[in-house]
């Protein structure tokens, strides 16, 4: 049951809290969106989203080198600024990184947030689990995930699938946290046969497979009857129940990716751009939130955590990232799914616009950039602005929460109730205020 403040009393909240960045300073005057211009922007915002697939660029993309391109630097003669020159876009005096060429047409689909930050900067583990959860981690408290929340708040949009799907290694930071295993996420790491785990061994006829499943169910039901109350025990059964009905013919065929054409699977590229096909196939069965993850291993081993000469290839992972990311876009909107299906782009920071010893980039969380599309955001606009080398922000910030809160608006989910660990009320978001400026 959920106790959810009011609206003025949460906005109260946040206009106090907004005063403070990255790093406790306070922001000038002219970067604080003030209570009143808040509070009026809350009441007219409206969602109209029912997905979303959450991409996810894993080792930290270089914002200057992506979306957010500066004057042209030097890494051999170790001079700042962006790897590669710019070009223009569909949106009037926004440019791209050159390799980004298919998405540039295509920019007026999209919102570039430019003005994303936090303060986690050295450990990628954290980062990670701060973009996920959108909020630093406790000693009392596991927090849910974003793609977790949204499976509790929604659920499916239809029946026999899941509410939340990974494509790429499970972890404890797209987990469920006190919300619990049934709010968990189903995971695959390749997209050919789909989840292995769903799958009935070769050698396990349909008469014996059923045979198995109605003893299990027995044993269920009576070591729930031995435990009941016991909240852990009965979530855990009914994941199993919903796990054993994922693995019949109907949500299985979604991953027949070779019943899409041989063009289509062509647009979207390699490995990374068929899970984005895969994605839009798992959001019309009525999956509700979808992580792609851009995997380390798919180009150079490091991703996008381009220190030394994994510089060198991320105009690779830039190119199909670009083609997949295009083939998406164009694929949802021809289907008629692109304004209720958000795609965000999302990474665990930033880079700096210096080059280190090896030519390669370090971390850099105070300044970096994010990307919606469709969703029926207001799109073909950038919101946030950096500095000539991409290292401050000049104005609109962006917290993390504020991240996730405009999210969760899309989606229509309040972004200031509450949820409850145990008798622990927990806002779904650290006090975030959705940007106004995304909503129609």
């Amino acid at each position: 049951m959920s106790n959810p403040t009011s609206r003025r009393r949460f906005l109260q909240q946040v206009g106090a809290a907004s005063a403070v960045a990255a790093g406790g300073t306070l922001l000038p005057d002219n970067q604080r969106t003030s209570l009143a211009a808040a509070e009026s922007a809350a009441g007219k915002l409206s969602a109209k989203a029912d997905s979303c697939i959450f991409i996810w660029l894993g080792g930290g993309a270089c914002h200057i080198d992506t979306w957010d391109p500066k004057q042209k630097g030097d890494a051999k003669a170790k001079q700042a600024g962006s790897y590669y020159d710019s070009i223009a876009t569909s949106v009037n005096g926004v440019r791209v990184c050159q390799h980004l060429q298919r998405m540039a047409p295509l920019l007026d689909r999209t919102i570039l947030m430019r003005s994303v930050h936090h303060d986690v900067i050295d450990e990628h583990a954290a980062a990670v689990n701060r973009v996920h959860t959108g909020r630093p981690p406790t000693g009392t408290t596991v927090y849910p995930s974003i793609g977790s929340v949204v499976a509790h708040e929604l659920g499916a949009r239809g029946d026999g699938v899941p509410a939340y799907v990974v494509m790429g290694y499970p972890s404890a930071s797209r987990g469920p946290g006190f919300l619990g295993a049934k709010d968990g996420y189903v995971y695959l790491t390749e997209t050919e046969s789909g989840p292995a785990g769903l799958k009935r061994p070769a050698d396990v006829s349909v008469v014996r497979q059923q045979r198995r499943e109605q003893m299990l169910a027995r044993l269920q039901q009576d070591y729930l009857r031995k435990h009941a109350g016991e909240a852990k025990v009965k979530d855990y059964i009914e994941t199993s129940i919903a796990g054993l009905k994922l693995a019949g013919p109907q949500f299985m065929s979604v991953f027949d990716l070779q019943s899409e054409s041989d063009a289509l699977r062509t647009q979207y590229g390699g490995e990374f751009g068929q899970r984005c096909l895969l994605a839009r196939r798992l959001v019309e069965s009525g999956v509700r939130f979808v992580e792609v993850s851009f995997n380390l291993n798919f180009i150079n081993g490091t991703g996008w955590d381009t220190h030394n000469d994994g510089q060198l290839n991320q105009h690779i992972m830039i190119d199909q990232l670009d083609r997949a990311l295009a083939a998406l876009i164009l694929d949802l909107e021809a289907r008629g799914r692109l304004d209720r299906t958000l795609i965000v782009v999302a990474t665990e920071f930033g880079r700096p616009p210096q080059f280190d010893g090896g030519g390669g980039r370090g971390h850099y969380s105070k300044a970096f950039s994010m990307v919606l599309a469709g969703g029926g955001l207001k799109t073909g606009q950038a919101i946030g602005t950096t500095d000539e080398l991409g290292e401050k922000i000049v104005d609109t910030p962006v917290s993390i929460p504020d991240f996730h809160a405009t999210i969760y608006t899309a989606l229509g989910i309040d972004p200031s109730r509450e949820l409850y660990d145990g008798v622990r009320p927990v806002p779904i978001t650290d006090r975030g205020v959705p940007a106004a400026q995304a909503f129609v």
